[in-house]
Parts: C-alpha cells; sequence; structure tokens
C-alpha cells in the first residue's frame, strides 16, 4: 500500500479533539483583559470597591499587567517540565494534573478577594497549570502524523486553546456583570476541573514503534524536516534552537500586547459608539475567534508554502497594522480597530501553530514535548513588552510608543526567519540523507 493512501487510527482523531477541549479550559489567559477592566481604575487605585466586588481594591495599569505576565512566564517555565511528564509519562496525566491547577488557582484568586489573590491564583497556580497541560496535547497530537499534516494538525489542537476567548469574553463578563470578580473566576474554575478530567482521560500517545504514514514524495514541509529524532542536550547546542526562541518571542509579544489590552482599546476607539463602548468583550471574543482560526488557517498553508514563508507573511502584515493602530485609535474607527486587532490576532495565533511544527520539523517528533517546551521560553520571554507598556500607558496616557516597538520588533523577527534553516544533525550524512529524502 502507498504510504501517500495510508490513514491513522481512529484514536488519532480522538487525541486532536480532546487536546482541542482541554486547551478551549486553558486559554482563559486570552480572556484576561475582561478581568483588567473590571480591576483597574487609575484614579483610585487603591481603595476598595463596594457592591458586588466587595472585598476587592482597585488597582493601576502596571499592577493589572503583572499577574498577566506572571502567569506567561510560569506557563513557560512549566512546559519545560510538562513537556518531559508529556514524554515520560503520559499526556493523560499531565493535561489533568495541569487543568486541575488551573481551576484551583482560579478558585483560589475568586476566594481571595486581592492583588495577591490574583497573583497567587491566576499568575502563578493559573501559570503551573497551563504550562502542565499545554505541553500534553500538541506533542501528542503530532506524533500521529506525518510532517505534510504538522501545521494543520498543530493547529487544529492549539486552535482550542486561541478561541477560549471566543467564549470566556462573554461568558466571563456576564458572570462578573451578575456574581462579580470573585463569581466569575470561581465558576469558570470548577467549570474548567470537570472537562479536564474528562477529556484528558482521551489523551493517548502512539504505540512503541508506530510510524507516521507521510506522502510518498517530498513536499515543501518534508523536505524541511529531519530524519532524526533529535535528544534534548543536542537541541540547546544548535544555533538553530536558539534562533526559534528568539523567533518565538517576536511573533508572541505582538499578540500578548494586543491581548491583554483588547478591552481597553474597544472602549478607546468607541467612545462615540455606546453599544460596542458598553460590550467590549466583543473585541476580545472577535479576537478568540481570529486567533484560533490564525492557527488553523496558518497551520494549513505552511504545510503549502513553507514554515519560513508562512512566518515571514503573518509578521510582514501584523507590523503594519502595528504601526497604524495609534491612528485608528485616534480616529475613533471601529471597523478599522476590528481589521486590525484581526490580523494581529491572526498571526499570533499563527506563530502557536508554526512553532511546534518548526521544533518537529528541526529535531524530530519522538522527543517533541521537551525539545519544543524549551523553544516554549521564547512565548513567556515574548510578555515584556506587554509589562512595559503598562508603565508606557501609565507615563503618556496612551499606547503609542508600545504598538511602534511591537511593529518594529515583528519586523526584526522577519529578518530572523529569512536567516534560519534547519540544522543537520551528524547522523544525516552520506547515504542515510539520501536515503530519506530520495
Amino acid at each position: 500500500m502507498s504510504q501517500q493512501n495510508q490513514s491513522v487510527p481512529a484514536q488519532a482523531w480522538v487525541t486532536v479533539f480532546a487536546g482541542m477541549a482541554i486547551n478551549l479550559c486553558l486559554g482563559i489567559l486570552y480572556a484576561w483583559s475582561i478581568w483588567k477592566t473590571a480591576l483597574v481604575n487609575v484614579d483610585m487605585a487603591g481603595q476598595p470597591m463596594t457592591g458586588i466586588n466587595a472585598g476587592w481594591s482597585y488597582l493601576n495599569n502596571a499592577q493589572a499587567a503583572t499577574p498577566f505576565s506572571i502567569c506567561v512566564i510560569v506557563f513557560a517555565l512549566l512546559m519545560i517540565p510538562g513537556g518531559r511528564i508529556q514524554d515520560r509519562i503520559s499526556p493523560k496525566f499531565g493535561a489533568t494534573l495541569g487543568g486541575l491547577t488551573l481551576a484551583a488557582g482560579c478558585i483560589v484568586a475568586g476566594l481571595m478577594k486581592s492583588y495577591t489573590g490574583i497573583i497567587i491564583g491566576f499568575g502563578i497556580l493559573g501559570g503551573i497549570g497551563m504550562g502542565i497541560g499545554y505541553a500534553a496535547p500538541t506533542p501528542a497530537a503530532l506524533k500521529w502524523f506525518g510532517p505534510h499534516k504538522r501545521g494543520l494538525i498543530a493547529g487544529l489542537v492549539v486552535g482550542g486553546y486561541g478561541g477560549a476567548a471566543l467564549y470566556i469574553g462573554g461568558l466571563g463578563q456576564y458572570l462578573i456583570d451578575k456574581y462579580g470578580i470573585s463569581g466569575s473566576f470561581i465558576g469558570l474554575g470548577t467549570f474548567f476541573a470537570v472537562v479536564v478530567v474528562i477529556a484528558g482521560q482521551m489523551l493517548k500517545s502512539p504505540p512503541e514503534g508506530y510510524v507516521a504514514p507521510t506522502l510518498a514524495g517530498s513536499g515543501v514541509a518534508t523536505a524541511n524536516s529531519t530524519v532524526t529524532n533529535w535528544e534534548p542536550a543536542d537541541v540547546v547546542k544548535t544555533w538553530q534552537f536558539y534562533a526559534l526562541v528568539v523567533m518565538f518571542i517576536l511573533t508572541t509579544q505582538s499578540g500578548l500586547l494586543i491581548i491583554g489590552n483588547a478591552n481597553g482599546l474597544m472602549l478607546k476607539a468607541a467612545k462615540s459608539m455606546p453599544f460596542f463602548a458598553a460590550n467590549a468583550w466583543i473585541l476580545v471574543s472577535y479576537g478568540g475567534l481570529v486567533n484560533a482560526s490564525g492557527r488553523v488557517g496558518t497551520g494549513f498553508y505552511s504545510d503549502k508554502i513553507g514554515r519560513l514563508n508562512a512566518y515571514c507573511l503573518n509578521c510582514g502584515v501584523s507590523a503594519l497594522c502595528l504601526f497604524s493602530l495609534p491612528y485608528i485609535i485616534s480616529s475613533q474607527s471601529v471597523g478599522l480597530l476590528f481589521l486590525a486587532v484581526g490580523i494581529a490576532y491572526w498571526q499570533y495565533g499563527g506563530g502557536l501553530a508554526l512553532m511546534p511544527s518548526f521544533a518537529a520539523d528541526f529535531f524530530g517528533p519522538k522527543n517533541l514535548g521537551m525539545n519544543y517546551g524549551l523553544i516554549f521560553i521564547g512565548w513567556g520571554l515574548g510578555v515584556f513588552v506587554t509589562r512595559l507598556a503598562g508603565t508606557i500607558e501609565d507615563v503618556t496616557g496612551s499606547l503609542s510608543y508600545a504598538f511602534y516597538l511591537s511593529g518594529a520588533l515583528l519586523v526584526a523577527g522577519v529578518i530572523l526567519a529569512q536567516m534560519t534553516r534547519r540544522p543537520i544533525h551528524s547522523a544525516e550524512v552520506g547515504g542515510e540523507v539520501a536515503k530519506a529524502r530520495g
């Protein structure tokens, strides 16, 4: 039977869609701006809230950016042990442990009703849960499929994480309005616990000796895919590893900047449009839809045009949008805001489909959990622009300089990508390479 006609087992697709369901819970990070809007009042920072949110105190922009930033950094760091758990124990164990930790963190944040509680619950416990949980589904799913489908499969699995804001944006705002900040955290945490326990049991890695179906010929993705499974100790010795980390930083920083401020951007641009000003969460949910679509879409066309070309296309177009955002906000054009923010979300989501595919293409699928966990550090480091933007906004009253900086960094990402090609392992020489590519 021709390799081109082979199909994967049903369990492969069960793993893909179970992973998507788990990521739909872990993606609460992308709806953070809903809570930021409820917590921030620069003029009343430090003063207690009243009514349904009694027990909470108002924050300034820099303070509100801190739990988000901590969560991102802890998330990235925990991807490394999370990847090891996925590779050595099982994706089922990692996803369940991570999801329950996130759920506990949300409940802790709701019960403590304080800035410290948000840092501990959302920032630290949430970051730990996201890191361990997120490390499980994508590597497990990719191991079932050949290089010619890696982009699409990665996009589908991580699309759940991006799409989380689509429902958490509206649901979170509803819970805040009806039950307060505490009620929203506790309610969502309980819901997440139920979902991850059920979906986590459906994740499985391929059995020992399984060989994923591949195309008979060599398309763009397979031509740039290694035939060797690199060990993590060897991966970190290559300059390409560090190039991928930096590429991850540069593609991530702009998306996190928009995600962390989406609600506020709508409030500023829609001052003359009461409906949008009163329902700023719509931009957050829209961003979730485009974020998820960008992961699937970018994954799909990266299988056709190549990872590097897809990366450069996404970053280049998004840079133009970041440069234009100050004008769009000052002109109060809601339509242009949706367009620019949508492209930024697409680029960001696309990067999260591209980077695990890069990792598998460059270093092989066997140790993908650990290898991608190491590269994922770049995602965590990308939060520095979001943290800096909070200070810039407090000092200047706007995010304009943060947008200009972010756009310039995307341009730098395009330049670096053009210089990066996959490494050649010492085992890939002579007859082995010829045989693998012939």
